[in-house]
This record gives structure tokens, C-alpha cells and sequence, in this order.
């Protein structure tokens, strides 16, 4: 008898998963508060970017194994895949786990299986229990774990099977029945440990590559006032058999890498201790943000000083990473609207999204978009996302440019 699974967030992870698990002969009910993503994905199709999730939707909607709604319903297994953004001052927010939480309250049953997906501070898998048995559910009789997501945009169905997966339940027993459901569809291995030291490897994960990437974005800084090639650089540096240098950016985006460090700062801060690498990694990535602004802006300055008239600027890439439409704390997107604010003549070009979208700064001006072609024609192009498409192009006359993500390297 297939299982009943009802998953809560119809976005860029519970989607994929929700779609991955009717295909595994799942019946699954898919909740959103978007009564637009209900529509889409009851139709066969998606709202998001992401290779094969359109084929493996539309299967899933066509053999009656999926099917999307704004309410929960009574299932054998909950997931939980809302964001946990922050507050202002990077305090985490746990606000739509809690409201999720809240709304299957009603359907869950003794014997059920609640699994947080979202990543989360340390404690909110206890915060869902506590929310639980406010809400009348007997917590004794259900298993309730968390179990991170660990996938790479552009990968996702395939990360989402053969990934190694971390599950920990609030007890023993839910970490068990938790691991045994994965198993059913993950090909990687399924780790089981405690719910807390589940949450803070996610936690860790993120940190470990955003202090790792600080450290390639305070080397591009230093080349420039230095007069090296940073690109050339780090390839000569990584032919150390025991260095790997990543590649800098204009920052840091994303749900993830560029918030969880935050959760265990401000963990920290709560316990009366520091973060202090971790804090400091954060901060220089979000300075990095603002330097790629300044450099844009002595550029459009030097332009107008010699050429006598205003520059028109081509924002290449608005996605927090290559070859995606997510825009969720992308650094090149706060970019384009900081400039399109401060400058009179600001374009963007991101093919991952509709070229109508509309997108506005923080005093409400639209973001210019246009195609590809049109935005070479700019006075001076600024790479921001390496998109494969920007690759392409490496041949053809462009004048003026400021590449921040490698691209033409």
C-alpha cells in the first residue's frame, strides 16, 4: 500500500521532493499559500526553474499521484519545507515553520511521521513539538525528526536521491521510522543522530563554504589594489595537490550560505559567546557586494569623463548562481537595483526569468530588463552571475566590461 505523504511549501525544495515521491508511487498532497502555484502545478506544470522537475511534475500530475492545494490533508507522513528567513539584525525567523505546524495540527494522527525539511536554528524540531501538542496532538505517539535538505540548484532531483541525507529525531525511535522512509527512496547513505545535532550540521555545512568563499572574495579585493589577476592566481595556486581555492563573485546569495551563518551567530551571541570567524566570513561577503558597486560606479564615472555624455550599464545575471531563475538574496540582484537607483541608465539581462517580470528597487523604480543581444550594445557590461549563456559571447566585440564572476576567464 503506497504511503500518504503531505508536504507543506511548494518551492524550490518541496516541489522536487513532492514531485520525486509520487513518481516513487507516493500519494502526495502538496500545500503552498499560493493559490498561483496551486494552479500551475495542478496543471501539470511549474512556477520555478529547475532541469527534469517539469517532466517529473507532469508525470506525477497526470497519474493522479499529485495533487496541490492551499490546505493540508490527513497523510502518513508531513513534511515541512517552508524558508526560515531572519529578522532585522539577523535574528532567525521561525515564523512560517511555526505557521506550517500549526496548519496540520488538525490531521495529524497518532502513528504519523512530521519531518522538518527547512533549515532551521538549533531547537526548532523541539519548537514543532511544542506547537504540536498545544495544538492537541498527542506527541508521544508521533515521530517527529528533522531532515535537512543538502541539494545544489541545477541538481536537485538527482541530489535529492543520491545525496547522503542526515536525519535526527526528537527521540530514538523517530529517527529510526524517519531514516527507514528515506531509505525507500535515497540511494546515499541515511545518518542518523540527534534532531539538534541534525539542525547545526546543516548549519555548519553552509558556514564552512561561506567562510570559504570569504576568504576567495578577500583575495579578489587584495589583487585588484595589488594589480594581480585573480582568476590566474588561484588557477596557479590550486595546482597544489593540497589547495582549492574557490572562485570569488560579487558576493554571496541564496537561501542558505548567505543566512545560516547567521543562526549560529546569533546562537552564539544568545549563549554569551562569538562566532567570531564565522561572523567575520559573513561580513566580508556582504562587503564584497558593496565594493562591486563602487567599482561599477568609478567606472560609469571614468566613462562620463571621457566620453562627455552618461554610460548605459548592462547588469549581466541576476540569479544568486548560474544557469537559475532563484533570486532569493542574490548579491548581483540587490546590485542592479542599487544601480538603478544611483545611475540614469541601468539594464538588466537575466534569461532565466520572463522578460516582463517585474522587479523593484528600494524607491520603487522597475528594473529595465531586456534581452541578451540589446544589452551588448551597453557602454559598459558588467558580468554578475556566469551564466553559460554569458560564456558564449566571449568572441564577439564588447566594449568596456567588468567581469565579477570569472565568466570570460
Amino acid at each position: 500500500m503506497s504511503k500518504k505523504v503531505c508536504v507543506i511549501g511548494l518551492g524550490y525544495i518541496g516541489l522536487p521532493t513532492a514531485a520525486l515521491l509520487a513518481n516513487r508511487n507516493c500519494d502526495v498532497h502538496g500545500v503552498d499559500v499560493v493559490q498561483s502555484t496551486v494552479d500551475t502545478i495542478n496543471k501539470g506544470e511549474i512556477h520555478i526553474v529547475e532541469p527534469e522537475l517539469d517532466t517529473f511534475v507532469k508525470a506525477a500530475v497526470n497519474s493522479g499521484k499529485l495533487k496541490a492545494d492551499t490546505k493540508p490533508a490527513e497523510a502518513d507522513i508531513f513534511i515541512i519545507a517552508v524558508p526560515t528567513p531572519f529578522h532585522e539584525g539577523y535574528v532567525p525567523n521561525i515564523d512560517y515553520v511555526v505557521s506550517a505546524t500549526k496548519a496540520i495540527a488538525p490531521y495529524v494522527k497518532e502513528g504519523n511521521i512530521v519531518i522538518l525539511e527547512s533549515t532551521s536554528p538549533v531547537g526548532t524540531t523541539d519548537k514543532v513539538e511544542e506547537v504540536l501538542k498545544e495544538n492537541g496532538v498527542d506527541t508521544s505517539k508521533v515521530y517527529i525528526a528533522h531532515c535537512p535538505e543538502r541539494v545544489l540548484p541545477g541538481q536537485i532531483m538527482r541530489e535529492l536521491v543520491e545525496n547522503d541525507r542526515i536525519v535526527g529525531g526528537t527521540t530514538s525511535e523517530a529517527t529510526q521510522k524517519t531514516v527507514e522512509f528515506y531509505k525507500t527512496f535515497v540511494s546515499g547513505e541515511v545518518l542518523s543522530t540527534t534532531a539538534r545535532t541534525a539542525e547545526m550540521a546543516k548549519l555548519t555545512e553552509n558556514s564552512f563554504r561561506d567562510v570559504n568563499i570569504a576568504f576567495a572574495n578577500e583575495l579578489s579585493m587584495l589583487c585588484d589594489t595589488f594589480d594581480i589577476d585573480v582568476w590566474e592566481l588561484i588557477s596557479l595556486t590550486n595546482r597544489h595537490p593540497r589547495v582549492n581555492v574557490l572562485q570569488p563573485g560579487a558576493g554571496v546569495g541564496g537561501h542558505c550560505i548567505a543566512v545560516d551563518p547567521w543562526f549560529i551567530v546569533h546562537a552564539a551571541k544568545e549563549a554569551k559567546r562569538e562566532a567570531k570567524i564565522i561572523k567575520t566570513a559573513r561580513e566580508v561577503n556582504t562587503y564584497k557586494t558593496e565594493w562591486v558597486i563602487e567599482k561599477i560606479k568609478n567606472a560609469v564615472l571614468e566613462f562620463e569623463n571621457e566620453n562627455g555624455r552618461k554610460a548605459k550599464v548592462a547588469c549581466m545575471g541576476l540569479a544568486f548562481k548560474p544557469d537559475i531563475d532563484d533570486l532569493r538574496e542574490s548579491p548581483a540582484l540587490y546590485i542592479a537595483k542599487r544601480l538603478t537607483d544611483e545611475l540614469d541608465n541601468v539594464v538588466c539581462i537575466e534569461q532565466n526569468i520572463p522578460l516582463n517580470s517585474k522587479l523593484k528597487t528600494n524607491k520603487e523604480e522597475e528594473l529595465k530588463l531586456i534581452t541578451l543581444d540589446d544589452g551588448l550594445k551597453s557602454d559598459i557590461i558588467v558580468f554578475l552571475v556566469a551564466h553559460h549563456e554569458f560564456q558564449e559571447i566571449i568572441n564577439k566585440k564588447i566594449k568596456k566590461y567588468l567581469d565579477f564572476c570569472g565568466v570570460l576567464n
